[in-house]
Parts: C-alpha cells; structure tokens; sequence
C-alpha cells in the first residue's frame, strides 16, 4: 500500500507541476474523479501540500529556497549563530512568492473539491483532511507575512474546475488581488488555526499536523505578531490599509493569543528528559543530543517533525557540517557550519570577563595556559555541549583536535595579546610558519614541544582553512556544530544526501519559551505580576533540563531572549526572532563575529587561547530594510495592485 501511495505521489505531483503552468486543475494525467475518491488518492494529494510546506529544515537555503538536495552554506551564517565557509553577510534571496501561491491555490482547490467526493469517505475523514489543508495554508501565510507584512490574501479558490484559458482571461483583473494589511494576515492566521485545532485529532499520522501543532504554530505566530506590533517602527500605508507594521494597540492581543495557544499543550507534551539526571551533567550533555535524534514515540517533546528516510527522501546535514576528522571520502565537505564565539559566550559555566566575554588573560594581560583545550570548559553547562564541539571535546569518541599553529618563540614571562582585536592583525611568524596546508598538516613538518611530543602545527581539525587559499574544510572559529549531527554514521557514510536524521519543526521546549516570552511581553504591558511569576518558572524549567543554574528572577525581556537563543540555537529560529524583536540591524551593525583560537606554546607544551575577531575579517550588516524582504519585481509587473515594501 505504501508503495503505491509513492507512486501515485510521483504521479501526481507531476500532474500539478504541468497544471501549474496554466493555473487551471489537472485534466488528463489524473482526474479528479480518479485522485478524490480513493484514500490512496486523496493521501497524495494532502502529502504533496505537506511536502510542499515552508518548512526551514536542513534542505532550507536563504539563497536557494526550500527542499534544496546540493546547495551548500550554512543559514545559521546570516544569524551571527556561526560563520560559513560558503555563505558570507547575505539576507534571504530568494523570494518565496510564487511558490506560496501556488501551494495556496492548491490548498484551496482540495478544500473546494473535496466536499463534492465525501460520500467516499467518513464525514470525519472530510473534516480532517480539509482542516490539514487550512494548516498548510496557514502555515504558508505565516511564511509570507513574516518576510513581506501584508500580502495579497486569497482564501478561496478564484478558478473553476474546467475553465479554458480564454475564460480564465476575461477574470484576469479579478485576479490581481491588492495587498491585505499585515494586520488582517496575522487575524487569518489565528482564525484559521483556531478552525484547525477544533477540527484536527490529538494524534495523526507520522509527517502530519494534529490539533496541538495547529496550536504550537499559532504559539509561534502571535509571538511574531505581538513584537512586531510592540517593537517595528516601519510603516508602509496605502489609504487606509497598513500594508507593513502592525497597531500597537494590538500587542496585548497577540501576546494573550500567544500564550493561550501554548496553555494549549499542558499535559499533553513534556520537555525530553528521558536520559537525564539532576546530578549527572554527563547524563545532561547526552539527553540533549538525544533529544533531536529521538524519533520514536517516547520522545514527548517532539511535537511535530519531518522525517527523512535513506535512500528515499535524504540530507546533507552530516556530510557539510561534521569536523574537518569526520569528513567522508568524498572530500571537500565538512566544517560548513562554524559556531560563533559571540554565541559559546551567551551560554555560562566557564571563567567570564565583567562585560561577560570569555575570560583568557590574566589581570595583567597575560594569556592564561591550558594543559588542554578544554579546560577552560570544564564546568559548562551541559546544553552547551551538546549544541557546538568546543575545541578538544570528544564527538564519536574521537576528541576533536583544533589550533590555529605552534608559537616556537619564547614565551617566558607570558604572553601578552597577539592579535588586539584587529581581524586584519597578522599573527607572527614564529607562529605560522609555512602558510600551505602541507606544512600545517603534515608529518615531514612536525613540531618538537618542550616535553618531546611531536605534533603538527594545525590540529586535524584545526584552523588552516583561513591561511592557505588552497584549503578545504577546517574551522575559522574554534569551534564545531553538535547540534543534530549522527553521533553513529560511520565515516565512510559521511557523504551528500546519506543523512536522514528528522528535522523537528515544532517542539515543546519552544512552546515553553513562547509562552515565557508572551507571559513577560503582557507583564511589562501592565497585564499583571502573575505573569512575570509564571515567565520565571517557565524559563527555569528550561534552564534546569540545560544543566544551568536557575534565575532567582528575570530582570528584563532579554534574559528570556538570551535563553531562547541559548536553547534554539541552529533551529532556524533565531534569525527570526533578531528580525522580529527589531534588533538585527544593532547586532550586525559593522560586525565581524569573533573566533577562539587555540594556539600551542613549544616552549611549555600548553596551549593559549586567543579571543579575535574571526580571521578572514568578514564584515557583517544588516539593513533596517531587510526586515520586510522585497517583493518579486516579476510579481509586481503582473498587478500593479502591488505595492513594494519600503527601501525597494
């Protein structure tokens, strides 16, 4: 039966992408009399919306849309979260529009056909299946809304099954929809999922929504909805419709919604503590790694997550990210994603500055010394661990080797800053040595240390890439992405379009902090200090699970938003909510990310570990433009009726 359904997916699929091109429905490949009446047919259909759907997972590209199979550059390079080798200082490229209505027409073409065949099925069969068409519909607006504000709003189909296109062009003008407010999209899309979560069962099939991931989703989007109604201050205004911004007398509204729709899931989701223990930090590290890569039914705090299968429907999460050690026998992958130190610094357990930035020098400006690279990371808190490989930590029992070379000077009296914080500054020759890979890496051109070990002056992982133009692979940080990685893929599996780990769209630890931040958002908007009391215990029960130490009490908003951050990191959340809170534009303002570089002293056989800015000096910004992306010029040329975002 499955099989069949794969090739009736295929079938149909193929059907609609030549149906597309003439906007009118299939009419000789499949018929709809073929394709609604059997539940096979109908499965597709519903399957290829949900295939279909926005969804940011590890075959989402800023530049080359979504379910890309080869496209590398890492997202998380746009947020500050990492650099990458192949993705510099960009904003999403690719203009999800046509895409989205397309995947809206055919949403809207299922819940406009699927009631002519429900004598074929259960009345709730009908029900569920067109309650997942409005989710994926509502799913797709939030996509839209939160890149472009108002956008043309079509909840009906505009077409009628068997127009000609002689027909369909005496319409044309009934088609070239305006601009809704951003306002009325937002209320769509709580409208819609309210719909939703009456309708859906607590639990459906493996890939597909339930009435609690209609409610994580409406979570999510009146969070977005409530910040951008309290923190934008872009207006854009035809007549009387604001076409980007929302009223600020809406905030409280959308904050309430927000943590309504969370409540919604109490009791019915947990935080993933299966592996954990209050005095295990070790226990702590694992049940987070465990977390992502759980796909069975006992992982409570999966909500809702795309599944992937090899060799049917596969990724390239391992084959691009994993140490420069790990790399497959494919070469010329890995290390694509390179966590910033900016980010490592957010988390705590290790020995901080006042300003809180990570403390390496002594009072006196001397580099502290390290038997190992890990030292300073020591009592981490566990969660830390398991998002980023800190340099010379274990990843498939291997301990990741990582510095930038060999200081073969003397280093008597201490060291004081090689690189002041310069990302042009040179390091010195007595460091560097040769500048090729080779005598970086290889054995002819090993380094003596002063306890007669003889190593390379890079480490296997190390940080070569940045020096030598010929180079590929290594870390420009430091550091290593953990998060999601296959702790049991054998090397020689490492390789393009192998992985097929889930990716987890929806998950409770979020919901917890969407509820955190809304119930935060409604006590500083005078909504009462029982919501402040409920924020804290909201963001503790993460915080415990993380292996961290609990607030006694949050300050300001931005604990809680640090604690997101912290939490979501490389979820591909985080460059939504930069742009959401408004403070993208001050976090990137002329910024290079910085970079922990260990470097071994010969003379004492112990490393320091220099803070600087990220070697290659890649200078990041972010447009105050940007956070209303522009709308396709293509598009715009069809309908004058579309108004183009401020900056455009």
């Amino acid at each position: 039966m499955k099989r069949k359904l794969y090739i009736l997916l295929a079938v149909v699929m193929t059907s609609f992408a030549a149906c597309q091109k003439l906007d009118v429905p299939p009419v000789n490949i499949v018929q709809d009399a073929d394709l609604f009446t059997t539940e096979a047919g109908v499965d597709a259909y519903v399957s290829r919306m949900y295939y279909t759907m926005p969804i940011e997972d590890f075959k989402y590209h800023p530049v080359g849309a979504f379910n890309q199979t080869g496209q590398v550059g890492s997202p998380h390079a746009i947020s500050g979260e990492a650099v990458s080798r192949d993705l510099g200082n960009v904003t999403e490229t690719h203009n999800y529009w046509s895409a989205a209505y397309l995947l809206i027409r055919d949403c809207n073409y299922f819940i406009a056909t699927m009631p002519t065949y429900a004598s074929n099925f259960k009345p709730e069969q009908v029900q569920m299946w067109i309650a997942e068409a409005q989710f994926v519909r509502a799913f797709t607006y939030f996509a839209l809304v939160k890149r472009y504000g108002g956008v043309p709003l079509v909840d009906k189909l505009l077409t009628r099954p068997g127009e000609t296109i002689s027909e369909l062009a005496s319409e044309i003008e009934e088609l070239k929809i305006p601009r809704s407010s951003e306002e009325a999209i937002w209320d769509f899309v709580a409208k819609e999922l309210d719909a939703v979560y009456i309708t859906l069962p607590e639990t459906n099939k493996s890939n597909r929504a339930n009435k609690y991931v209609a409610a994580s989703l409406k979570s999510r989007a009146m969070l977005y909805a409530g910040t951008i109604a309290k923190y934008n201050t872009i207006d854009l205004t035809t007549g009387s419709i604001r076409l980007c911004g929302v009223p600020a007398s809406k905030a409280v509204t959308y904050f309430k919604a927000a943590y309504d729709a969370a409540n919604l899931l109490n009791g019915k989701y947990a935080l993933y503590k299966n592996k954990w223990s209050a005095t295990d930090k070790e226990a702590q590290y694992q049940n987070f790694v465990s977390l992502f890569l759980d796909n069975s039914s006992a992982n409570r705090e999966s909500i809702f997550a795309r599944q992937f299968k090899y060799p049917d429907l596969t990724h390239m999460y391992d084959a691009l990210n994993v140490p420069k050690q790990w790399e497959g026998p494919q070469g010329n992958y890995s290390s694509e994603t390179l966590p910033t130190l900016n980010l490592v610094e957010m988390y705590e357990g290790f020995p901080k500055n006042p300003d809180g930035t990570i403390q390496t020098m002594d009072a006196g400006g001397k580099y502290l010394t390290y038997t190992n690279t890990m030292d300073i990371f020591a009592n981490v808190e566990p969660r830390l661990r398991a998002t980023v490989i800190l340099p010379g930590d274990l990843f498939k029992s291997v301990q990741i080797e990582v510095r930038r070379g060999v200081f073969t000077g003397s280093s008597s009296g201490g060291l004081s800053d090689l690189t002041p914080g310069n990302a042009s500054t040179a390091y010195p020759a007595t460091l560097l040595g040769s500048a090729t890979v080779a005598a970086n890496l290889d054995a002819a051109n090993l380094v003596t240390l002063s306890n007669g070990a003889k190593i390379t002056r890079s480490g296997a992982s190390g940080i070569y890439t940045a020096i030598a133009a010929n180079a590929t692979g290594g870390t420009y940080t430091g550091f290593y992405v953990r998060k999601y990685l296959s702790p049991e893929k054998p090397q020689a599996e490492t390789l393009p379009n192998r992985s097929d780990q889930q990716f987890i769209e929806f998950r409770y630890g979020e919901v917890v902090l969407n509820k955190a931040e809304a119930a935060y958002e409604l006590f500083l908007l005078g909504q009462g200090a029982t919501y402040a009391t409920e924020a804290l215990t909201l963001t503790n029960s993460i915080r415990e699970r993380a292996g961290a130490s609990l607030y006694v009490a949050i300050n300001n908003i931005n604990d809680i938003r640090t604690e997101r951050r912290r939490e979501l990191a490389f979820e591909n959340k985080t460059i939504w909510d930069l742009r959401r809170w408004r403070i993208a534009n001050l976090e990137q303002n002329n910024t290079i990310y910085k970079a922990l570089i260990p470097i071994m002293l010969q003379d004492q056989s112990k490393y320091i570990l220099d803070v600087r800015n990220e070697e290659r000096g890649v200078n990041y910004t972010f447009q105050t433009r940007w956070y209303y992306n522009q709308i396709p010029t293509a598009a715009i040329a069809k309908s004058l009726n579309l108004v183009q975002n401020p900056g455009w």
